[in-house]
């Protein structure tokens, strides 16, 4: 690596994950180090008047320590804490912050959803595995929000944050996460999540060609679990995923209660309980702007905070 590093931890509804990347001497974003924990830390997030609970906030404050120890192996010249909508919308979110400054000295940037939003835009230009798309769609889906983005010759056109996370939705339609997904919980979201994005005002208005990259936890895992079957890890895996594999699985894993889909080879155990929930969404989407397949990259909101502090050290 020809310059620092710097450290991203970023404090999501489901997971919270880290980045340590620099740049490398073609000046090319690379990471170092990514590590993700399950800490679901937005339990209640689709109540009225959400609140962190303690639990969340106990596995909250502890995920993020292990992962500043992590950060502090590759001694970044910069740490970054950012949280999005679970700690964004949640009444307490304030007294979560506080926690984690009085914990661990750092303090928690609270992202607006246009900020994240335009940051997960700004980490997927980063891709070079992208470079040759200039009009395409990124969906962005995490436990808290959904960001939809619009690039017209790879500049930003629209960017929304809706409030149709997996987590959210899961405890929004599903009474009973522990029993098989029903057809009516996939109607009822599928349903829920077109009007939300029809009343956004976000427009399917690229060309037909335009691709559709999705990043987040559930297009990667879908990816993942296809290429556990075939016995290959996620780098051996092709970044498409064809909109008929998204419902083959949704198929599949909707009838079993959530004890089977724990079990699921790919399918992190803590992830099982909204991962149908998550699959319906994506396939809404795909449906929304008949797109046929998704193109699955790494590249998020982390990658967009890096590129950002990177740039301006």
């Amino acid at each position: 690596m020809s310059g620092p590093s710097v450290a991203v931890i970023d404090i999501g509804s489901n997971s919270i994950k880290i980045l340590v990347a620099a740049r490398n001497e073609a000046g090319t974003l690379s990471s170092l180090h990514y590590r993700t924990i399950d800490a679901r830390i937005s339990a209640g997030i689709s109540r009225a008047e959400p609140r962190l609970t303690e639990e969340g906030m106990t596995r909250g404050l502890e995920a993020i320590t292990s992962l500043l120890t992590d950060a502090a192996t590759h001694a970044p010249s910069k740490v970054i804490l950012v949280a999005t909508s679970a700690v964004r919308d949640a009444l307490n979110g304030a007294d979560f912050i506080a926690r984690v400054l009085a914990a661990t000295g750092h303090t928690i940037r609270l992202l607006s959803g246009d900020e994240e939003a335009n940051l997960i835009g700004r980490g997927l230009t980063c891709d070079p595995a992208l470079a040759h798309l200039r009009d395409f769609y990124v969906f962005d889906l995490g436990g808290g929000s959904l960001e939809c983005l619009a690039f017209r010759d790879r500049k930003i056109e629209q960017a929304v944050s809706l409030q149709l996370g997996c987590v959210r939705l899961t405890e929004k339609f599903v009474t009973d996460s522990s029993a098989a997904f029903t057809t009516n919980q996939a109607i009822a979201i599928a349903t829920y999540t077109r009007d939300l994005i029809t009343r956004s005002g976000f427009k399917f208005s690229l060309p037909a060609t335009a691709a559709a990259v999705g990043t987040g936890g559930t297009v990667t895992t879908v990816r993942t679990i296809l290429g556990a079957r075939q016995g290959h890890t996620l780098a051996q895996t092709s970044t498409q995923i064809p909109l008929p594999d998204l419902c083959t699985l949704l198929d599949e894993l909707g009838t079993l209660p959530l004890v089977a889909r724990q079990k699921i080879p790919g399918l992190p155990p803590a992830r099982a309980d909204v991962f149908p929930t998550a699959l319906t969404t994506v396939i809404t989407l795909a449906e929304l702007g008949n797109f046929p397949s998704f193109e699955n990259s790494l590249y998020n909101l982390r990658y967009g905070l890096a590129s950002a502090a990177l740039e301006n050290p």
